[in-house]
Protein backbone atom coordinates (compact mmCIF):
# COMPACT_ATOMS: atom_id res chain seq x y z
CA UNK A 1 0.00 0.00 0.00
CA UNK A 2 1.68 3.45 -0.98
CA UNK A 3 1.82 6.14 1.76
CA UNK A 4 1.17 9.89 1.57
CA UNK A 5 3.45 12.00 3.12
CA UNK A 6 1.69 15.09 4.67
CA UNK A 7 2.75 18.28 4.28
CA UNK A 8 0.38 19.84 6.80
CA UNK A 9 2.29 20.92 10.06
CA UNK A 10 -0.86 21.15 12.62
CA UNK A 11 1.71 20.34 15.50
CA UNK A 12 1.65 16.89 13.77
CA UNK A 13 4.84 16.89 11.45
CA UNK A 14 6.38 14.62 9.06
CA UNK A 15 10.06 14.95 8.99
CA UNK A 16 12.45 13.61 6.69
CA UNK A 17 15.59 11.68 8.04
CA UNK A 18 18.56 11.35 5.96
CA UNK A 19 20.14 8.13 6.88
CA UNK A 20 23.97 8.95 6.78
CA UNK A 21 25.17 8.74 10.67
CA UNK A 22 27.06 5.23 10.26
CA UNK A 23 27.70 5.25 14.49
CA UNK A 24 24.23 5.33 15.29
CA UNK A 25 23.21 1.57 16.08
CA UNK A 26 20.09 0.26 18.17
CA UNK A 27 20.39 -3.10 20.49
CA UNK A 28 17.18 -4.49 19.16
CA UNK A 29 17.04 -6.80 16.50
CA UNK A 30 14.59 -9.41 14.54
CA UNK A 31 14.89 -11.92 12.34
CA UNK A 32 14.79 -11.45 8.79
CA UNK A 33 14.34 -14.79 6.60
CA UNK A 34 14.88 -18.63 7.22
CA UNK A 35 16.93 -19.48 4.20
CA UNK A 36 19.85 -21.06 6.27
CA UNK A 37 21.57 -24.43 5.03
CA UNK A 38 24.56 -26.19 6.66
CA UNK A 39 24.87 -28.08 3.79
CA UNK A 40 24.98 -25.19 0.77
CA UNK A 41 27.58 -22.90 0.33
CA UNK A 42 25.67 -19.87 -0.11
CA UNK A 43 26.66 -17.31 -2.57
CA UNK A 44 25.89 -13.63 -3.15
CA UNK A 45 26.44 -11.27 -5.60
CA UNK A 46 28.39 -7.89 -3.92
CA UNK A 47 26.87 -4.31 -4.86
CA UNK A 48 28.79 -1.43 -3.33
CA UNK A 49 26.10 0.69 -4.74
CA UNK A 50 25.45 3.90 -3.15
CA UNK A 51 21.16 3.94 -2.66
CA UNK A 52 18.40 5.22 -1.53
CA UNK A 53 15.76 4.05 1.22
CA UNK A 54 12.11 4.94 1.81
CA UNK A 55 10.72 3.96 4.70
CA UNK A 56 6.86 4.31 6.18
CA UNK A 57 6.35 3.45 9.71
CA UNK A 58 3.77 1.03 11.19
CA UNK A 59 1.37 3.83 12.15
CA UNK A 60 2.82 7.48 12.95
CA UNK A 61 5.68 7.64 15.18
CA UNK A 62 5.53 10.30 18.21
CA UNK A 63 8.81 12.74 18.39
CA UNK A 64 7.88 15.45 20.33
CA UNK A 65 5.21 17.56 21.84
CA UNK A 66 4.19 21.30 22.69
CA UNK A 67 1.59 23.51 23.88
CA UNK A 68 -1.64 24.11 21.83
CA UNK A 69 -3.17 27.55 21.48
CA UNK A 70 -6.74 27.46 21.98
CA UNK A 71 -9.39 29.42 19.90
CA UNK A 72 -9.95 31.98 23.18
CA UNK A 73 -6.18 32.68 23.54
CA UNK A 74 -4.97 30.29 26.02
CA UNK A 75 -2.53 27.36 26.20
CA UNK A 76 -3.63 24.14 26.45
CA UNK A 77 -1.43 20.25 26.73
CA UNK A 78 -3.64 17.99 25.49
CA UNK A 79 -1.59 15.29 25.50
CA UNK A 80 -0.56 16.29 29.08
CA UNK A 81 -2.70 13.27 31.22
CA UNK A 82 -2.40 10.75 28.28
CA UNK A 83 1.11 9.46 29.31
CA UNK A 84 2.03 9.20 25.38
CA UNK A 85 5.56 9.81 25.35
CA UNK A 86 8.16 10.44 22.45
CA UNK A 87 9.26 6.86 20.69
CA UNK A 88 5.00 5.87 21.15
CA UNK A 89 3.45 4.67 17.94
CA UNK A 90 0.14 6.02 17.50
CA UNK A 91 -1.98 2.75 15.62
CA UNK A 92 -5.68 3.94 15.68
CA UNK A 93 -8.11 6.49 16.79
CA UNK A 94 -11.83 5.65 17.90
CA UNK A 95 -10.69 2.53 16.48
CA UNK A 96 -9.76 3.58 12.90
CA UNK A 97 -6.38 2.39 12.06
CA UNK A 98 -3.92 5.12 11.28
CA UNK A 99 -1.27 4.59 8.73
CA UNK A 100 0.05 8.16 7.98
CA UNK A 101 -0.31 12.03 9.28
CA UNK A 102 -2.81 12.94 6.76
CA UNK A 103 -5.50 10.12 8.03
CA UNK A 104 -4.76 11.04 12.28
CA UNK A 105 -5.07 14.70 11.13
CA UNK A 106 -8.19 13.96 9.39
CA UNK A 107 -9.64 11.71 12.61
CA UNK A 108 -8.50 14.29 14.92
CA UNK A 109 -11.00 16.99 13.01
CA UNK A 110 -13.78 14.89 12.67
CA UNK A 111 -14.00 14.97 16.52
CA UNK A 112 -15.02 18.24 16.94
CA UNK A 113 -13.82 18.97 20.32
CA UNK A 114 -14.88 15.27 21.57
CA UNK A 115 -12.35 13.30 23.42
CA UNK A 116 -10.76 10.71 21.10
CA UNK A 117 -9.81 7.07 21.94
CA UNK A 118 -5.93 6.59 21.11
CA UNK A 119 -4.44 3.22 20.60
CA UNK A 120 -0.70 2.97 20.49
CA UNK A 121 2.20 0.80 21.16
CA UNK A 122 5.62 1.31 23.16
CA UNK A 123 7.89 -1.69 22.42
CA UNK A 124 6.04 -4.66 22.49
CA UNK A 125 3.05 -3.22 24.47
CA UNK A 126 -0.06 -1.75 23.29
CA UNK A 127 -2.06 0.83 25.59
CA UNK A 128 -5.13 2.77 25.23
CA UNK A 129 -6.29 6.23 26.67
CA UNK A 130 -7.85 9.60 25.52
CA UNK A 131 -7.52 13.00 24.66
CA UNK A 132 -9.87 16.35 24.12
CA UNK A 133 -8.29 17.84 20.87
CA UNK A 134 -8.32 21.51 21.22
CA UNK A 135 -9.94 24.11 18.64
CA UNK A 136 -7.63 26.16 17.38
CA UNK A 137 -8.00 29.85 15.01
CA UNK A 138 -8.21 28.38 12.17
CA UNK A 139 -11.25 26.57 12.76
CA UNK A 140 -9.49 22.73 13.07
CA UNK A 141 -8.50 20.81 16.21
CA UNK A 142 -4.90 19.55 17.63
CA UNK A 143 -3.63 17.17 19.50
CA UNK A 144 -0.10 18.76 20.73
CA UNK A 145 1.64 16.19 19.29
CA UNK A 146 4.35 15.95 16.83
CA UNK A 147 4.36 13.43 14.44
CA UNK A 148 6.57 11.55 11.18
CA UNK A 149 4.61 8.66 9.04
CA UNK A 150 8.16 8.65 7.08
CA UNK A 151 11.84 8.42 6.83
CA UNK A 152 13.86 8.79 3.50
CA UNK A 153 18.17 8.74 3.19
CA UNK A 154 21.23 7.77 1.41
CA UNK A 155 23.08 4.35 2.45
CA UNK A 156 25.28 1.82 0.25
CA UNK A 157 23.45 -1.63 -1.36
CA UNK A 158 25.40 -4.43 0.15
CA UNK A 159 24.43 -7.89 -1.69
CA UNK A 160 22.15 -9.58 -3.88
CA UNK A 161 21.10 -12.76 -3.40
CA UNK A 162 19.54 -14.72 -6.60
CA UNK A 163 18.93 -18.06 -4.63
CA UNK A 164 16.25 -15.59 -2.59
CA UNK A 165 15.82 -12.63 -4.64
CA UNK A 166 16.63 -10.53 -1.86
CA UNK A 167 19.04 -7.92 -0.94
CA UNK A 168 20.67 -6.33 2.18
CA UNK A 169 21.41 -2.63 2.34
CA UNK A 170 23.76 -0.61 5.54
CA UNK A 171 24.59 -3.25 8.19
CA UNK A 172 22.80 -1.49 10.82
CA UNK A 173 19.49 -0.27 11.63
CA UNK A 174 17.57 3.09 10.41
CA UNK A 175 16.61 4.92 13.95
CA UNK A 176 14.30 8.13 14.43
CA UNK A 177 16.73 10.95 14.38
CA UNK A 178 14.83 12.33 17.52
CA UNK A 179 14.14 9.51 19.58
CA UNK A 180 17.21 7.92 18.70
CA UNK A 181 14.87 4.42 18.96
CA UNK A 182 14.62 1.22 15.65
CA UNK A 183 12.58 2.42 13.18
CA UNK A 184 9.50 0.40 13.83
CA UNK A 185 8.39 0.19 9.97
CA UNK A 186 5.34 -1.15 8.18
CA UNK A 187 7.20 -1.08 4.63
CA UNK A 188 9.50 0.78 2.57
CA UNK A 189 11.14 1.20 -0.93
CA UNK A 190 14.78 0.80 -1.98
CA UNK A 191 15.28 3.51 -4.88
CA UNK A 192 18.67 4.54 -6.75
CA UNK A 193 20.10 8.02 -5.78
CA UNK A 194 22.26 10.61 -7.27
CA UNK A 195 25.78 11.49 -5.49
CA UNK A 196 25.20 15.64 -5.41
CA UNK A 197 29.39 15.78 -2.94
CA UNK A 198 31.78 14.01 -0.53
CA UNK A 199 32.57 15.77 2.35
CA UNK A 200 36.17 14.47 3.94
CA UNK A 201 35.93 12.94 7.65
CA UNK A 202 38.31 14.59 9.88
CA UNK A 203 39.37 13.41 13.12
CA UNK A 204 36.22 14.77 15.48
CA UNK A 205 34.02 15.73 12.48
CA UNK A 206 32.50 13.21 10.13
CA UNK A 207 32.15 13.92 6.77
CA UNK A 208 29.41 12.67 4.53
CA UNK A 209 28.05 11.41 1.49
CA UNK A 210 25.71 13.89 0.25
CA UNK A 211 23.11 12.70 -2.19
CA UNK A 212 19.54 12.97 -3.56
CA UNK A 213 16.73 10.43 -4.65
CA UNK A 214 13.74 12.65 -5.25
CA UNK A 215 13.46 11.03 -8.83
CA UNK A 216 14.71 7.63 -7.42
CA UNK A 217 14.20 4.67 -9.79
CA UNK A 218 12.58 1.74 -7.38
CA UNK A 219 14.72 -1.33 -6.94
CA UNK A 220 12.83 -3.48 -4.72
CA UNK A 221 10.66 -3.68 -1.60
CA UNK A 222 11.96 -2.91 1.98
CA UNK A 223 10.32 -5.40 4.24
CA UNK A 224 12.41 -5.19 7.31
CA UNK A 225 14.20 -2.61 9.76
CA UNK A 226 16.70 -4.41 11.74
CA UNK A 227 19.73 -3.68 14.14
CA UNK A 228 22.07 -5.59 11.66
CA UNK A 229 20.28 -3.91 8.03
CA UNK A 230 17.74 -3.52 5.91
CA UNK A 231 16.51 -6.08 3.76
CA UNK A 232 13.83 -7.09 1.38
CA UNK A 233 12.89 -8.18 -2.40
CA UNK A 234 14.11 -6.96 -5.40
CA UNK A 235 11.83 -6.49 -8.14
CA UNK A 236 13.45 -4.38 -10.82
CA UNK A 237 15.74 -7.55 -12.13
CA UNK A 238 16.70 -5.16 -15.22
CA UNK A 239 18.76 -2.60 -12.52
CA UNK A 240 20.24 -5.09 -10.34
CA UNK A 241 21.44 -7.50 -13.14
CA UNK A 242 23.58 -4.27 -14.41
CA UNK A 243 24.98 -3.53 -11.42
CA UNK A 244 25.64 -6.49 -9.81
CA UNK A 245 29.37 -8.05 -9.45
CA UNK A 246 30.09 -11.86 -9.74
CA UNK A 247 29.15 -14.28 -7.71
CA UNK A 248 31.00 -14.94 -4.40
CA UNK A 249 31.10 -17.37 -1.83
CA UNK A 250 29.92 -16.46 1.81
CA UNK A 251 32.47 -16.90 4.33
CA UNK A 252 31.91 -17.64 8.00
CA UNK A 253 33.56 -16.23 10.95
CA UNK A 254 36.09 -18.42 11.17
CA UNK A 255 37.01 -18.04 7.59
CA UNK A 256 38.29 -14.75 7.99
CA UNK A 257 42.06 -13.63 8.88
CA UNK A 258 43.42 -10.40 10.30
CA UNK A 259 45.11 -8.61 7.40
CA UNK A 260 44.43 -7.24 3.67
CA UNK A 261 40.95 -7.14 2.05
CA UNK A 262 39.19 -4.87 -0.21
CA UNK A 263 35.89 -3.30 -0.04
CA UNK A 264 33.51 -2.20 -2.82
CA UNK A 265 32.01 1.04 -3.09
CA UNK A 266 30.53 3.70 -5.54
CA UNK A 267 31.95 7.53 -4.74
CA UNK A 268 30.82 9.03 -8.02
CA UNK A 269 27.54 9.05 -10.79
CA UNK A 270 29.78 7.15 -12.98
CA UNK A 271 28.19 4.18 -13.38
CA UNK A 272 30.94 1.88 -11.83
CA UNK A 273 32.33 0.92 -8.64
CA UNK A 274 35.95 0.47 -7.37
CA UNK A 275 37.64 -1.59 -5.05
CA UNK A 276 40.34 -0.15 -2.49
CA UNK A 277 42.51 -1.69 -0.26
CA UNK A 278 41.71 -2.04 3.33
CA UNK A 279 43.38 -4.54 6.74
CA UNK A 280 41.35 -6.62 8.78
CA UNK A 281 43.17 -5.40 11.99
CA UNK A 282 40.68 -7.55 15.14
CA UNK A 283 37.95 -10.46 14.77
CA UNK A 284 35.48 -10.87 17.42
CA UNK A 285 34.49 -13.97 16.81
CA UNK A 286 32.43 -14.80 19.81
CA UNK A 287 30.09 -11.16 19.22
CA UNK A 288 26.50 -12.37 18.01
CA UNK A 289 24.94 -9.35 19.95
CA UNK A 290 25.86 -6.43 17.91
CA UNK A 291 27.72 -5.00 14.00
CA UNK A 292 31.06 -4.46 15.93
CA UNK A 293 32.44 -7.80 14.39
CA UNK A 294 35.33 -6.66 13.33
CA UNK A 295 37.91 -3.66 13.47
CA UNK A 296 39.15 -2.47 9.79
CA UNK A 297 41.51 0.23 8.72
CA UNK A 298 41.61 1.98 5.39
CA UNK A 299 44.94 1.74 3.61
CA UNK A 300 44.37 2.76 0.19
CA UNK A 301 45.78 6.50 -0.07
CA UNK A 302 43.19 6.55 -3.01
CA UNK A 303 40.05 6.48 -0.92
CA UNK A 304 41.56 8.47 2.10
CA UNK A 305 42.72 11.01 -0.11
CA UNK A 306 38.88 11.26 -1.34
CA UNK A 307 36.89 10.27 1.93
CA UNK A 308 39.72 10.44 4.71
CA UNK A 309 38.24 7.11 5.75
CA UNK A 310 34.95 5.93 6.13
CA UNK A 311 32.47 8.33 6.34
CA UNK A 312 28.52 7.82 7.07
CA UNK A 313 26.86 6.54 3.37
CA UNK A 314 29.42 3.96 3.25
CA UNK A 315 27.44 1.90 5.40
CA UNK A 316 26.97 -1.13 4.31
CA UNK A 317 30.14 -1.76 1.72
CA UNK A 318 30.87 -4.89 1.03
CA UNK A 319 34.63 -6.63 1.92
CA UNK A 320 35.65 -9.44 0.21
CA UNK A 321 38.75 -11.15 1.44
CA UNK A 322 40.15 -13.90 -0.63
CA UNK A 323 37.89 -13.97 -2.95
CA UNK A 324 34.79 -14.53 -0.51
CA UNK A 325 32.10 -11.89 0.94
CA UNK A 326 33.43 -11.47 4.69
CA UNK A 327 31.17 -8.77 5.98
CA UNK A 328 30.15 -5.17 5.31
CA UNK A 329 31.34 -1.41 6.77
CA UNK A 330 28.94 -0.47 9.83
CA UNK A 331 30.50 2.28 11.68
CA UNK A 332 33.57 4.98 12.32
CA UNK A 333 35.61 5.63 14.73
CA UNK A 334 35.27 9.69 15.45
CA UNK A 335 38.85 10.44 16.47
CA UNK A 336 40.23 8.37 13.42
CA UNK A 337 38.36 8.57 10.36
CA UNK A 338 40.62 5.61 8.54
CA UNK A 339 39.35 2.84 11.35
CA UNK A 340 35.71 1.64 11.95
CA UNK A 341 34.09 -1.48 12.17
CA UNK A 342 32.18 -4.23 10.03
CA UNK A 343 29.45 -6.63 10.91
CA UNK A 344 30.41 -10.30 9.71
CA UNK A 345 28.50 -11.82 6.37
CA UNK A 346 27.27 -14.77 8.21
CA UNK A 347 25.46 -12.09 10.74
CA UNK A 348 23.76 -10.10 8.04
CA UNK A 349 22.52 -13.45 6.43
CA UNK A 350 20.88 -14.71 9.30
Amino acid sequence: MKHKISKKLLLILTLILFINYTWVLSVNSREYYQYVSSNVTRTVNPIGRTIGLKLYTDGVLVVGMSEVEGIDGQKYKPYENSMIEEGDMIKSINGSTISNTEELVNLINQSNGEAISIRYQRESEEIYTTIIPVKVADGTYMIGLWVRDAAAGIGTLTYYEEATKTFAALGHGINDVDTTKLLNISNGELVTSQIVSIVKGQKGKPGEIRGIIDKGEVIGNIEVNSSIGVYGYVTNFDFIDKVKLPEVPVAGRNEIKEGKATIICQLTNEDKVEEYEIEIKRIYRTNYKDNKSMMIKITDDKLIDKTGGIIPGMSGTPIIQNGKFVGAITNVLLNDPTQGYAIFADMMMQ
